[in-house]
């Protein structure tokens, strides 16, 4: 007899449609499972078979094969043993069910007991059954609230083998929402920018990175507080929309991560020992690095100047575009990469270069070799570059106390809701940092005094066409945090500020 499950594999952070055809036929007892199926999915016979066994199953002593099908296509994963096991018990008729499976789709990895485990990509499967019109999703409890973010879904998020079978058969799960495994990400209080002493001009570089989502360098000695603001910048960023929730969510679910509970944007934060495809992505099958994991969020690299040259140079394609391609023998794979990029730097390799200190003992060729290690075309792609000095004043001083977070955070939501109101009407675009083209020059065209002060300095010769676009993006910013409806002369003179050649930046 023959049988088909509906489950799926993921390709990126997409999830893919996969039937597993199951049949039973006479001759000798065997297991065998078909359809470019690697190491983790063939394991599934042994699991299979324990876990039928252990749920009070009998595996037919017949010829069992299973097909995932489409067969030219790879599959991976041990999300398919729920499916292959509903399969047999289909074909076998131990189960016998009124309503109609081709309408669900089963994702989940079987324990030797009959338990069910969380697999990677629940949240991928659930777009999937919505856009495929499923009626019912049946995954791990441990994954249910990934599930549930699909509005319009019946989500059966089930803890065994064996409840899920008598669920079936009744036509409804008896399983207690309350005894589900949660799967809320456990999210600390933020830090808060009030503990950053000193260091206005960082502050107010912070507030614009945050306002207009464009990427950040600080440049500074050691101990002048770089990391300790980097850290603090989600907490002045406005909460991620019902969409932009979803899609974090996605790629966090596709890595095997917990993405229920209270949606909040991501800080990753990968050491500069980080290999290419742990910052990119890759593996087999592909998924997702950390620039990808950072989507939406903030990407935070300190000590730029360490990082692997070829990692490095990859980020050059995500900052401009917001995605990126991977290419492989086994397929080709697009994964979304929009992050806002915050660097931080040694001005030289000891870190005490140009601040006032005898201490630095780095000769020109140690520089030179220094700030070559980041490109100049990476550079040119970080619209906001402050050089960070020590603060003169001790952190017990009033007068290097600064606004906290939430008071920041409400000027930064006020400027994000102008670029909404702006860019409505224009798919892709949600901040300054996104508009290109056309759009921008209409959007930030500086008044007259303003357009001769970034003509000189456009003309000095030390400026590319892209770096006046920034320019002019880092400006609308500054306008929309001052409630100007037109980009003023003192708009772009802040932004050129914004722009010097601070620490990496060559000469």
């Amino acid at each position: 007899m023959l049988s088909r499950i509906n489950t799926c594999t993921v390709q990126g952070i997409d999830a893919v449609p996969v039937c597993a055809e199951v049949n039973l036929t006479t001759g000798l007892p065997s297991f065998t499972i078909v359809g470019l199926a690697q190491g983790a999915v063939r394991e599934g016979r042994e699991r299979v078979t324990a876990a039928l066994a252990n749920s009070g199953f009998v595996l037919p002593l017949r010829r069992i094969t299973v097909n995932l099908a489409p067969a030219d296509q790879r599959k991976s994963g041990s999300g398919f043993d729920l499916a292959i096991a509903l399969g047999i018990l289909l074909s076998s008729g131990q189960l016998q069910v009124d309503s109609d499976l081709s309408n669900t789709i089963v994702l989940g990895e079987l324990g030797l007991d009959g338990s069910l485990r969380a697999v990677p990509g629940v949240l991928p499967a659930a777009i999937l059954a919505s856009k495929k019109k499923a009626h019912r999703l049946i995954v791990p409890a441990a994954t249910g609230a990934e599930g549930r973010m699909v509005e319009g879904l019946e989500v059966w998020p089930v803890t065994s083998l064996r409840g899920l079978v008598d669920g079936l058969q009744r036509g409804t799960l008896l399983e207690s929402m309350s005894s589900l495994a949660s799967t809320s990400v456990d999210v600390s209080a933020p830090l808060d920018l009030a503990d950053v002493r000193g260091q206005a001009v960082a502050r107010r570089a912070l507030e614009i990175s945050a306002a207009g989502g464009h990427n950040l360098l600080l440049v500074g000695p050691p101990g002048v507080g770089k990391t300790m603001l980097a850290r603090r910048l989600p907490s002045i960023l406005p909460s991620p929309s019902p969409d932009e929730a979803i899609d974090i969510a996605r790629v966090r679910s596709v890595a095997g991560l917990p993405s229920g509970g209270r949606p909040v944007r991501p800080f990753r934060c990968p050491h500069h020992t980080i290999s290419y495809a742990g910052l990119v992505g890759g593996g087999n099958p592909i998924r997702p690095g950390e620039i990808s994991l950072a989507h939406r969020g903030v990407l935070f690299l300190d000590e730029l100047g360490e990082f692997d040259r070829r990692a490095l140079e990859s980020l050059r394609q995500p900052l401009e575009e917001g995605a990126l391609t991977l290419s492989r023998a086994s397929g080709r794979v697009a994964l979304p990469a929009r992050f806002l990029l915050v660097a931080a730097s040694n001005p030289c390799p000891c870190g005490f270069r140009g601040h006032g200190s005898d201490r630095c003992r780095c000769d020109d060729r140690d520089l030179s070799r220094y700030r070559a290690r980041v490109s100049g075309p990476l550079i040119d792609r970080i619209d906001v570059r402050v050089e960070m000095s020590s603060p003169k004043t001790l952190p017990f001083d009033r007068s290097a106390w600064g606004e906290p977070s939430a008071v920041v955070r409400s000027r930064v939501e006020e400027a994000r809701l102008r670029q909404g109101r702006r860019y409505a009407e224009v798919p892709g675009v949600q901040c300054n940092a996104e508009v290109r083209g056309a759009m921008l020059r209409h959007t930030a065209h500086p008044d007259r005094p303003g357009r001769s002060l970034l003509r000189a300095w456009y003309r000095d010769g030390r400026a590319s066409a892209r770096a006046v676009d920034r320019i002019l993006r880092v400006s609308r910013t500054i306008a929309d945090l001052g409630g100007a409806e037109q980009v003023q002369e003192l708009h772009v003179a802040e932004a050129l500020q914004y722009r010097g050649l601070a620490g990496l930046a060559p000469d």
